[in-house]
């Protein structure tokens, strides 16, 4: 059986620290001073990560799936 997972990337640079992924997943961000940060770089499919992407005013975290594909922020 294979393990799906997918790769949160935050860009931390363009991250402004609004707190949306925070608040809409916060078992998988935290803020780190003034900037967000994943909890884990791999996690299991969960769609309040994608919310959290798809919510990011700078569109600073991307989730990818196991072939590197972009699955949020929807282009």
């Amino acid at each position: 059986m294979t393990v799906v997972t997918w790769r949160i990337e935050v860009d931390r640079t363009s991250c402004v620290g609004s707190g949306m992924c925070t608040a809409i997943a916060p078992e998988r961000f935290v803020l780190v001073g003034d900037r967000a940060q994943a909890v884990e770089a791999a996690v299991e499919p969960d769609d309040a990560v994608l919310d959290a992407a798809e919510s990011c005013p700078m569109e600073a975290i991307v989730v990818r799936g196991e072939n590197a594909e972009v699955l949020a922020p929807e282009v």
